[in-house]
Order: C-alpha cells, then structure tokens, then sequence
C-alpha cells in the first residue's frame, strides 16, 4: 500500500525569559529564506516526539535550555510556510540566561508583545493567541 503525502511537522517555542527585566521572549532572525523574525523553531526529525523536538530546536536557534511549560496550540493553515505545507505545534517554555543566534538563526533578540518587528510566517497570530492566554489562561480556541 502506498503511504498517503502529508504535510511536514514542525515545532515552534514561545521561549519567556523568566530572569528578563522587561518579562520578554525571545524571536529569531532568520538565517535562509522566509527571511525576518520568527519564534524558534523547525521540522520534527524521525524519531522523536513533539517535546522533544521543541527542546532541541530552541537550544540549536539560541543556545538556550528550555522547560516545556504548554501546548498553546497546532497551526495548520496550508500557505502558513511559503516552502510547503507544514503542521506546527507551538509550545511556551521559560529559560534564563541570554539567547544567541545560532544554526539557522542569523540572530538572537528579546521582544515583547508592545514591540514586535516584521514577522515571518503565521507568527503575527500565533502571538495573538499567546497574548489571549495570558490575559486568561486559555490555549488556542478552533
């Protein structure tokens, strides 16, 4: 039997800085095309579940050891990644220390909801759904 094609699964982390002054995340550069600013994240490799690929990714784009704290949601909308169809399951984590761009990332820098630049790809509403769970507590609503 033929196996059906699928869209790619990927990972995203809402990263809070938890020793952070201004209480910010942490956003990405992005090293190769879409280019502009984006949660850490990337594709699930063979092998390894959801968390663990969100750990992975988040450490790999900037250096950071993070603790998975909530699912705030899965992200499917077909053109949200101009390269193909991907699936994402956006996770929010705390670290401390100060992350650094690296792997795909060209940098590294600490945002907050106040002050976003250009994002990349469905990020813009994936930060409304996280500004909406911390105002009550609620994950992504379908």
């Amino acid at each position: 039997m033929n196996r059906p094609v699928t869209p790619e699964i990927t990972v995203d982390t809402i990263i809070e800085l938890v020793d952070s002054p201004d209480a910010g995340f942490v956003l990405i550069e992005r090293k190769y095309t879409p280019y502009g600013w984006a949660l850490p994240g990337g594709f699930v490799d063979v092998g390894e579940t959801l968390e663990q690929a969100a750990i992975r990714e988040a450490k790999e784009e900037t250096g950071l050891d993070v603790k998975l704290k909530v699912l705030l949601g899965m992200y499917s909308e077909p053109e949200r990644d101009k390269r193909g169809h991907t699936i994402s399951a956006v996770y929010i984590a705390t670290a401390e220390g100060k992350p650094v761009g690296m792997d795909d990332a060209k940098n590294a820098g600490v945002f907050t909801l106040k002050k976003l630049p250009e994002l990349a790809f469905d990020h813009e509403l994936v930060l409304k759904d996280y500004a909406h769970f911390l105002d009550s507590g609620e994950v992504r609503k379908v």
